[in-house]
């Protein structure tokens, strides 16, 4: 396997930011909205060096994606940016009549997603944002791993045209991905290739699931990997390419079981493919105030419980 390391861990937030004010510079058309969260969403370069393209609406993140929308109604490139709990749950009616029904060119920037919020709580841990906004005709959605993936993922939703709803965080998590990717909205990364088991990962736990991999091949047991970025549209012939060659899949998520990537693989397969498979994931229930690192143990999101699920899976396969 491919000897995966990090030199260093950055908040993919900030991978965020640094695209934004670099489509600033390159693209006049590029504008940013923000709900009162500017340091947040790591948005003040942009608010600084373009502040006639910078609206700040105060916490009314509901006015903010209809503003949004009206300046994509006149060839704006629009990205607003808020926590993802307020950017999914308290503007799903906005999003789904003005960005994804009217298919506006709107760039919905959701930080601070999952449990990884920490100690923040359960009120602020969006564990439903992927399954809300995948439900939505017309919608793309992204949820990266690291800071050069998120930068990436940045700049190529503003070349798509149509609604995105991208999702990262706060926490600083290990910086792997190469510097300067091209981003392929819908292709997944193959992060390693074996025959015994398939493991798919999203977002901050795609790590996780790396030296998870890197474990189980010091044991004997070889990983095919890979690394969804873009849960919708998901890359299906990835997904039933990789089932056909192991016969045993788990999907590794940082949100609800329910309508998330779990869900969307599966959906792949039993249509496609059926074959034996486990989710990792938030199982049904809400989060609760702790450390990323304490509620990644709590949930399941660890090296050690990716091992015990693959290991039981070949077992039964």
């Amino acid at each position: 396997m491919k000897d995966f390391k990090y030199t260093e861990k950055k908040d993919t937030r900030s991978g965020f930011g640094v695209a934004l004010d670099e489509l600033g510079e390159k693209n006049p058309n590029v504008v940013a909205l923000c709900a009162d969260l500017t340091g947040s969403l790591k948005m003040n370069n942009f608010a600084k060096n373009y502040p006639e393209r910078f609206i700040q609406t105060g916490i009314a993140e509901a006015n903010m994606i209809g503003l949004a929308a009206g300046l994509a109604t006149s060839g704006k490139i629009p990205f607003a940016g808020t926590f993802a709990v307020f950017a999914s749950g308290r503007t799903y009616d906005q999003i789904r009549l003005t960005a994804a029904y009217s298919n506006k060119n709107v760039k919905i920037a959701a930080s601070h997603s999952g449990i990884s919020v920490g100690e923040d709580g359960a009120s602020h841990q969006m564990i439903e944002d992927l399954a809300l906004m995948r439900a939505l005709p017309n919608m793309v959605v992204i949820n990266t791993c690291d800071f050069n993936q998120t930068k990436a993922a940045t700049l190529a939703a503003a070349e798509y045209v149509g609604p995105v709803y991208l999702r990262f965080g706060r926490p600083n998590v290990p910086n792997f991905t190469p510097d300067n990717q091209k981003f392929e909205i819908g292709k997944a990364v193959i992060l390693n290739e074996g025959s015994d088991i398939t493991i798919i990962a999203t977002g901050h736990p795609v790590w996780q699931a790396v030296e998870a991999a890197q474990e189980l091949e010091k044991q004997g047991i070889y990983v095919d990997l890979i690394n969804i970025h873009t849960i919708k549209p998901i890359d299906k012939e990835a997904i039933i390419n990789s089932a056909k060659k192991t016969g045993a899949v788990i999907t590794v998520e940082e949100h609800s079981i329910y309508g998330g990537l779990g869900d969307a693989v599966a959906n792949v397969l039993v249509h496609n493919h059926p074959v034996k498979m486990q989710m990792i994931g938030i199982n049904d229930t809400f989060g609760e105030s702790g450390t990323t690192e304490e509620l990644f143990e709590k949930y399941g999101l660890t090296k050690n419980n990716i091992i015990e699920k693959a290991k039981n899976i070949i077992k039964n396969k």
